[in-house]
């Protein structure tokens, strides 16, 4: 049935599928950021929602810091939402779930 997870407490299975389900209903996009010259920092990613302020490099950027808007110049995107790797972004770029981001 749609909407549905069967899930077992006691034996731990389909928490996994439950918990990407609930991503997904909710409508929430992991970003992922990274630093020039460092590996991305998967330990703490940058949670949008299409709800608020949307899933675009714009919003990632707000949540980081309001001035770095003011002083966006492009953004370099690794991940699904990209046609290369990296790839040159605006702010109205629309980022998908775990994509990586260099502003």
């Amino acid at each position: 049935q749609p909407d549905t997870a069967v899930i077992s407490c006691n034996m731990q299975l389909g928490l996994d599928r439950l918990l990407s389900m609930m991503w997904e209903y909710l409508g929430l996009v992991r970003v992922y950021t990274k630093k020039r010259g460092q590996p991305p920092d998967f330990a703490e990613p940058v949670v949008l929602t299409s709800g608020r302020n949307g899933v675009t490099v714009e919003s990632a950027c707000l949540q980081v810091h309001k001035e770095m808007v003011q002083d966006f110049k492009y953004s370099l995107v690794w991940g699904q939402s990209t046609k290369y790797n990296p790839q040159r972004c605006g702010l109205s770029h629309q980022l998908c779930d775990e994509d990586v981001i260099q502003v």
